[in-house]
């Protein structure tokens, strides 16, 4: 053994699995970098002086021979300023061709914030897409998904959210995007010109799989450092949880753990709430807002990925392709946010909560007229009625191309009721109704 410059460098492996090495070596810590004949590795297991590393790229082609070098520190990232507007790996490296960050080195993956130092949230966050804002409202420091089949666009709507959420700090975790997605995430934000309030941090296809486990919380790391030392509101948009829990499945059982449901680790659930926990409101005003991409396999709900991230999360938003107007809307039956309540009415319009209900009653009402249609049902003329007003409703609200601000989606609905109801169909109470009936 020899030390060079604060690594410690060693020369005999004394155990080779598909995925880790075992080397003999004293002073060393725990998820401690290193090197194994020239890539990168973790320690993932101490037992006195028996270290065990995991390495990202697998160990094929690796003998015991090889030369492993420790760098004598965790996984961290430089944060400061600098960090927005750039493109950087799963590593914290910069990808986008400018210069290294100069900052403050910091672990990355660290606890959760103490409940004590916790805010209720009480502040919106307007996405600018009609379908969440309207029925499922987010505030800030909340953490919720979306659940979406592979084929849908989410990445297209985490970028419009991107551009239209009301944060100071942006951050995106792209976890196994193709080099199409990076470079559409890439050249949308340049072209709308945000990009300076904007960090992402990328892992594609072309890179190993296990480095994955990274970007979640490289993200983290640098919204931790925007919410607690500058106050900012951090938006982290994270895609796709699915792929970071594959990447984790992969490691469990190259280590030879015995999996757990589908496949999945036994530690799925710890491991995502540890991300997910993340998110929160200060005191100060800062505060951490954590949306993600869950796809859905064949759109299975119960898969153990969906089914423990519906527990740790406060809500899910479903992405749907509605065959009538040919668009993807944001499902109102199947989605949910926990926290609406909190802001509806208070820092939305005070007639906000009634649009929402009737708005939703009558799509439901809708639904119910298309069984009876598909059924060979006739139809009433309220049945009529309502099945127009839910093209229009899914056309101009609910759809994700629609970008309208709360009030101008609140005035749409109001519009919508007026065209095809009356007054006692309609069912809000009069305080609104003399408001904005009339204005309709």
């Amino acid at each position: 053994m020899a030390t060079q410059a604060f690594q410690k460098i060693y020369t005999k492996l004394n155990q080779i699995t598909k995925a880790t090495c075992s080397v003999r070596a004293t002073g060393i810590g725990n998820e401690e970098l290193a090197t194994v004949g020239g890539r990168l590795a973790q320690v993932v297991k101490i037992v006195e002086d028996n270290i065990t590393l995991q390495i990202y790229a697998g160990t094929e082609g690796i003998g015991t021979d090889a030369e492993v070098v420790f760098f004598g520190k965790a996984p961290s990232l430089k944060v400061g300023h600098d960090l927005a507007g750039r493109f950087f790996n799963a590593y914290g490296e910069p990808i986008d061709g400018g210069p290294d960050v100069e900052g403050t080195e910091v672990e990355i993956g660290g606890p959760s914030v103490n409940p004590v130092r916790r805010k209720q949230p009480s502040e919106l966050i307007a996405t600018g897409i009609a379908g969440i804002d309207l029925n499922n409202t987010l505030v800030t420091g909340q953490k919720i998904p979306f659940f979406a089949d592979p084929d849908q666009p989410y990445n297209e709507v985490m970028a419009m959210v991107a551009l239209r959420a009301q944060s100071d700090k942006i951050i995106l975790g792209g976890m196994g995007l193709s080099n199409d997605d990076y470079l559409f995430y890439k050249n949308t934000f340049e072209n709308a010109g945000v990009i300076d309030r904007i960090i992402s941090f990328v892992n594609t296809t072309e890179d190993p799989t296990v480095e994955r486990l990274l970007v979640p919380n490289m993200a983290l790391t640098s919204a931790e450092y925007f919410a607690t030392e500058h106050n900012e509101k951090v938006l982290v948009l994270l895609t796709d949880m699915t792929l970071y829990c594959d990447a984790l499945a992969i490691v469990s059982n190259r280590m030879d753990q015995i999996p757990s449901k589908d496949s999945m680790p036994g530690s799925l659930y710890s491991d995502l709430a540890k991300l997910y926990e993340k998110a929160v409101q200060f005191p100060g005003g800062g505060s951490i807002t954590i949306i993600a991409v869950t796809t859905l396999s064949g759109g299975d709900i119960t898969h153990a990925i969906p089914d423990n991230t519906g527990y740790i999360t406060e809500g899910q938003l479903f992405l749907k392709r509605d065959t009538d107007i040919s668009k993807t809307i944001v499902d109102p039956f199947r989605s949910l946010s926990r926290l609406k309540q909190l802001v509806i009415g208070k820092k939305t319009r005070a007639d906000h909560p009634q649009v929402m209900n009737t708005a939703v009653r009558l799509y439901s009402d809708a639904a119910n007229a298309k069984t009876k249609l598909e059924n060979g049902f006739d139809l009433s003329d309220y049945d009529e009625r309502v099945l127009e007003f839910a093209r229009e409703y899914s056309n101009d609200i609910l759809a994700i191309d629609v970008n309208i601000d709360t009030d101008a989606m609140l005035d749409t609905a109001w519009k919508l009721f007026q065209k095809y109801f009356n007054k006692q169909e309609i069912g809000i109470k009069d305080e609104f109704m003399n408001i904005h009936w009339k204005k309709a």
